[in-house]
């Protein structure tokens, strides 16, 4: 029903009130008193039904035929096109919707000879609203992306808020929120970019009812009422009538907020506007409205009374009728009129089978327009992207060779420094398997050697000197063979680690986390490190202690050495052998190394290497 409401409610706003700020009886004083020509004299009955469009229906038509009467006479084709759509407009207030498609018709006729595509686009959308009615979504759409396509390309800012709201109205009444709310979030925001009051007014409506269906009650509350304000400050009568009848739908119906007194209020003065106005659609809508509420208070024969008289008005409409006619019978049954809860027990039969059948068709033709209403939004967003496809073609030519140069460019940096990773680590295995070979050798061939002659030599007491340096020369081979490759490296990098630090009284060792084998080369990488960074600190810093840190978990190897020695600047001092070495050897494992060193505060390095 809110949907019947609000499509009833937008049609006459396709044609914009450009007299509304205009007193209507000084028009109308001017027209009575002074000679005028024929061309402002239509100009006259324009402006004098555009202001009575909204608030009474009678003079509406009074004036909408004497201008359709002038401008006939003077076969003034523009002029004609206006008052027949009037006239479209009139009748379909009065629910005579195949006399308003004819009236329609005619005025698109003169309105697509005279190439007036303003106008055209306004009967389209007017034409979309009666087809809308009909439960006709398919043919509703394809009048809406009609008069779509020509508002994009004249720029009617103000109509085409109008035309956004109803297409979101459509997408709401299939249950489709979230296009909805797309569409009315683009009413909204032009409305607020053309300080369009009317604008907003549809907007605020439309934001009401999608909230009250998603069950967003502060919100949907909030929006009614700024659109009831909205339509006093305008005099709009249509409008203010839809705006009390729902407020007094939500006060009877969200618990939440339900005040069935205020609900009366609003049904109440919605009816006596209605009446006012004269317009039988909102007559029904309000007893209605006032009628439901009657039945909740258990008030059934005012309930049946209003129902029935609603009832009167039109019963054509199955989903209101289906409504009607269930109030009815519930009111009759308490009222103990058998005859009548009988009757109107069949209709309710008769009008929910028709209402079973025409959901089922809905649902199909919902699922129709989704697929044909988002195949030609894909061809309207062609249609735009079309007009920039040259210049974005040259953007994108250039964008291309750029992006193809850098990629081209990375990509051989990349094959660079994966060869040059290969080489590193080619050379670093290679140093590894020597350095392995040169301990072996020297501790046990030349080293054993040595010893041998030492054994010899010791039987010749004159030869005690060259004992004395051969027991030194056996030393220092063994050391240069632990260097190389420790021993101790052999049950892992931290026996390997704490060996080393044992030699020196200022290098203190400290492990944690779980000590398991690694993969040979990161334990030879990590144990190179550490001696090079230490032999580093000895010779250079002047540090009085130096800690070396290994933390290993499941993912890292973490190597701190850390001194108190005199640092040095980063950016003035270039990268050694030896440095450049551990840079090397980290880099072959794909790790990290991150050095901290300024003047007078020592020097911390740490390396990372991921276990694989």
């Amino acid at each position: 029903m809110k949907k019947l409401l609000l499509l009833l409610l937008i049609s006459f706003l396709y044609i914009h009130a450009f007299g509304q700020g205009q007193n209507v009886d000084s028009l109308i004083n001017v027209l009575n008193t002074q000679k005028l020509s024929a061309e402002k004299k239509m100009s006259l009955y324009n402006d004098i039904c555009l202001i009575f469009m909204q608030n009474d229906l009678d003079k509406f038509i009074m004036y909408t035929d004497k201008g359709l009467e002038l401008a006939d006479k003077e076969q003034d084709k523009r002029m004609l096109a206006i008052f027949y759509g009037f006239s479209g407009i009139y009748h379909f207030y009065k629910a005579n919707y195949d006399t308003a498609h004819s009236l329609y018709e005619k005025a698109l006729e003169y309105a697509i000879k005279i190439e007036d595509k303003f106008l055209e686009a306004k009967l389209y959308s007017n034409i979309a609203l009666l087809y809308s009615m009909k439960g006709d979504y398919h043919t509703e759409i394809e009048y809406n992306l009609k008069a779509l396509s020509i508002y994009e390309k004249i720029d009617e800012k103000k109509t085409f808020i109008t035309l956004l709201v109803n297409i979101g109205t459509t997408y709401r009444s299939l249950s489709e929120h979230k296009k909805a709310l797309y569409y009315f979030d683009r009413a909204n925001k032009l409305a607020e970019e053309t300080n369009y009051n009317h604008g907003r007014l549809l907007v605020y409506y439309a934001y009401a009812n999608v909230y009250y269906d998603k069950k967003d009650f502060d919100k949907s509350l909030e929006y009614y009422l700024k659109s009831e304000k909205i339509s006093k400050e305008e005099n709009n009568k249509h409008f203010e009538i839809l705006c009390l009848q729902s407020l007094s739908t939500f006060y009877s119906e969200v618990e939440k907020y339900q005040d069935l007194k205020k609900a009366e209020e609003y049904a109440n003065e919605s009816l006596a506007i209605a009446l006012e106005f004269g317009d039988p659609f909102r007559i029904r809508g309000s007893k209605r409205v006032l009628a439901h509420l009657y039945k909740q208070q258990q008030r059934y024969k005012d309930c049946d009374l209003l129902a029935s008289e609603a009832w009167a008005i039109d019963s054509i409409d199955i989903d209101t009728s289906y409504g009607l006619a269930s109030m009815i019978v519930i009111s009759n049954i308490h009222l103990n009129n058998k005859e009548k809860a009988e009757y109107f027990f069949n209709k309710y039969i008769e009008l929910n089978g028709e209402k079973n059948k025409k959901n089922l068709q809905e649902t199909l033709i919902g699922l129709e327009v989704k697929y044909e209403t988002e195949k030609k939004e894909l061809q309207i967003a062609s249609l735009e992207k079309e007009k920039q496809l040259y210049t974005w073609l040259g953007i994108g030519g250039v964008l291309f060779a750029i992006t193809l140069g850098i990629v081209l460019w990375q990509n051989i940096r990349n094959i660079k420094k994966e060869k040059q990773l290969i080489a590193t680590q080619s050379v670093m295995n290679g140093e590894m398997n020597e350095r392995s070979r040169l301990a072996r050798d020297l501790h046990d061939r030349l080293s054993g050697n040595l010893s041998a002659v030492k054994i010899e030599l010791n039987n010749a007491e004159s030869l005690l000197n060259i004992s004395d340096k051969l027991d030194s020369c056996i030393d220092e081979i063994r050391r240069v063979a632990h260097n190389l490759m420790p021993v101790s490296l052999q049950h892992g990098v931290k026996a390997a680690l704490e060996d080393f630090a044992a030699q020196f009284p200022n290098v203190h060792f400290h492990f944690f986390g779980e000590d398991s084998r690694l993969e040979e080369r990161m334990e030879f990488v990590i144990y190179c490190c550490a001696n090079e960074l230490i032999n580093n600190s000895l010779k250079h810093s002047e540090a009085l202690n130096i800690n070396l840190q290994l933390v290993q978990d499941d993912k890292h190897l973490t190597l701190t050495v850390q001194d108190d020695g005199r640092g040095y600047d980063e950016k003035a001092v270039k990268k050694g052998l030896g440095l450049q070495n551990i840079y090397d050897r980290v880099t072959s494992c794909n790790g990290k190394i991150d050095v901290v060193s300024s003047p007078d505060k020592g020097t911390e390095t740490t390396i990372e290497l991921k276990i694989k």
